[in-house]
């Protein structure tokens, strides 16, 4: 799959100045420079757009559009990085239990492993506000060392990611770490952005690192979270919304005033 992949475009777009070579530091600097430069956002989806993962597609839109995506984007981009560096991450899928149990989530989250030094690691670079920017051992150890926020562990057959939400764990995914297929996710792609069921179908959900900290969408609210605390405002209309993503994000997107948000009254 990394025979399209333009590497120099994706460094420069990550900013990253650092080595390639195999190894762990390698594999964590660029999954921090990843998640700080490309942000998560489903606008393409409310916006009626096919969501591509052919690397041509998915090039153009989050390194030559500057945009962002959600996690089959991330993953499917990050994944052949890596492969063309000379690493062999594995594709997993799993169930997101942040906001329902893991009984009524289908398997709609992708993610990667990592074997390297010694060592196995997840690299979760597509979860958003809940994701990690750093690779996760499989040891149960918390990372980051200096301010830990995510670990897996075991439950059973499963293994569990888990997160912090103000200062109190949280079970962020489920996974059965098996290898996953290509098409699987293809298929998982098509639910999520097309399904009427699907969540990503109903509401906006977006999150961007930036030098003060990270800025949070849900919706027409919008939460900054900067080193004195979050401040939190609601967006009065669409065009405000198209300001956040201008200002924040790295990219303006006019349609973005027309867009359908059914999960918010008036934007429908």
């Amino acid at each position: 799959m990394s025979g399209d992949l333009d590497l120099d475009a994706y460094l420069q777009r990550i900013e990253w100045g650092g080595g390639t070579s195999v190894g762990t530091a390698t594999l964590a600097g660029l999954l921090a420079a990843h998640v700080a430069r490309i942000p998560f956002e489903n606008l393409d989806v409310l916006l009626g757009r096919d969501v591509r993962l052919d690397l041509p597609g998915l090039q153009a839109k989050l390194i030559g559009a500057r945009r962002g995506g959600y996690c089959f984007e991330h993953a499917t981009l990050l994944e052949a990085i890596l492969a063309r560096l000379g690493f062999a991450p594995q594709l997993h899928a799993s169930r997101v239990t942040v906001f329902a149990p893991r009984e009524q989530q289908p398997r709609t989250h992708m993610f990667l492993t990592v074997d390297v030094d010694g060592a196995r690691y997840v690299v979760d670079p597509g979860f958003g506000p809940f994701g990690c920017a750093a690779p996760v051992p499989l040891d149960g150890g918390y990372v980051p060392a200096a301010a830990p926020t995510h670990r897996l562990v075991r439950d059973g057959s499963l293994w569990v990611m888990e997160g912090r939400r103000d200062g109190m764990p949280l079970q962020a995914w489920v996974s059965t770490l098996e290898v996953e297929n290509r098409i699987d996710f293809e298929v998982a792609n098509h639910f999520v952005a097309t399904h009427p069921s699907s969540t990503f179908r109903q509401v906006v959900l977006a999150s961007a690192l930036t030098p003060q900290g990270r800025v949070d969408v849900m919706n027409d609210r919008v939460t900054y979270l900067r080193p004195d605390g979050p401040v939190s405002e609601t967006l009065v209309d669409r065009a405000a919304l198209r300001a956040v993503f201008a200002a924040h994000f790295g990219f303006d997107l006019p349609e973005i005033e027309n867009m359908r948000v059914p999960a918010v009254a008036g934007w429908d």
